[in-house]
């Protein structure tokens, strides 16, 4: 594996571990403000999540 391909793919799991960051920071926040809509904002969530991983994962082999 050439060093371009490393640097690359770790700017993908940056990236995704970020994103993901990101939005589970944001529930959070969303669900300290509308507690009774937690279970909406945690699907949402966790799909959002889900593809994101996906995304990157795919994005891996790619690189």
């Amino acid at each position: 594996m050439e060093i371009p391909n490393i640097v690359g793919a770790g700017l993908i799991v940056i990236g995704a571990a970020l994103g993901i960051g990101r939005i589970g920071g944001s529930a959070m926040d969303a669900i300290a403000r509308q507690p009774e809509a937690s279970g909406k904002i945690q699907t949402a969530m966790l799909i959002a999540a889900a593809l994101i991983e996906g995304i990157g994962f795919a994005a891996l082999f790619a690189a």
